[in-house]
């Protein structure tokens, strides 16, 4: 399987029927496409919209529907569209179940950092922050190393996108989750071992006696 769509899938596993959902630029907006039958979630884009669907066909999209990274998406009958106040109203105003971010690195703390890429020009961190802040849960999707080198750190050499702790990462090797006690190996992707994920993994972690391979 796909490393994303590995990660993507195993993602939508933790989405729920009823959830509000915000999926990140890039590798996180995969997760729609590969919700469990019969889990129904709504789709919320910070730019503007509840109700936003994967295209049903390639090239039929409207520019002016898109998501928060300027990439063509559906809409679901019944969706709703509105400004960026309202948008963001919903998101500081905690009402969100869940958002699921892209992270360059995640430290020992679970903090994220996942906006300022390195060598690259950026506008800013959009509504990263707010996301990170407001969402009642915080999962974050993404390879677990960058050409080589780990993506889950003592510490973050970026800046940080909060100060407040992510719920769960999700990565190609492995379901991690930070606690208070540190980073704990919950899950293991098919075909991957313990030692795998502590050779690609800078900072500790916590191992069980049992880690589980991942259901997909």
């Amino acid at each position: 399987m796909d490393s994303k769509i590995l990660i993507a899938t195993r993602v939508a596993q933790e989405l729920k029927t009823g959830n509000l959902a915000n999926l990140g630029i890039g590798l996180p907006t995969l997760v729609a496409s590969y919700l469990p039958k019969g889990v129904e979630v709504s789709f919320q884009s910070e730019n503007g919209i509840i109700g936003m669907s994967t295209l049903p066909h390639p090239g039929l999209f409207d520019a002016d529907l898109t998501d928060a990274g300027g990439t063509p998406i559906g809409s679901v009958p019944g969706a709703s569209a509105f400004d960026s106040s309202f948008s963001f109203g919903l998101i500081r105003g905690g009402h969100l179940d869940v958002t699921v971010l892209g992270g360059l690195q995640v430290d020992e703390r679970g903090l994220l950092a996942n906006w300022m890429v390195p060598g690259k020009m950026v506008p800013g961190m959009g509504g990263a922050m707010d996301l990170v802040a407001g969402a009642k849960r915080v999962i974050v999707a993404m390879t677990h190393t960058a050409k080589g080198a780990p993506k889950i750190v003592k510490e973050c050499c970026l800046p940080l996108t909060a100060v407040r702790r992510v719920d769960l990462i999700v990565t190609d090797l492995a379901v991690i989750e930070p606690t208070d006690e540190g980073l704990v190996l919950r899950e293991l992707a098919p075909g991957v071992s313990v030692k795998d994920v502590l050779e690609a993994t800078e900072a500790t972690l916590i191992v069980p006696d049992n880690v589980p391979e991942m259901a997909l």
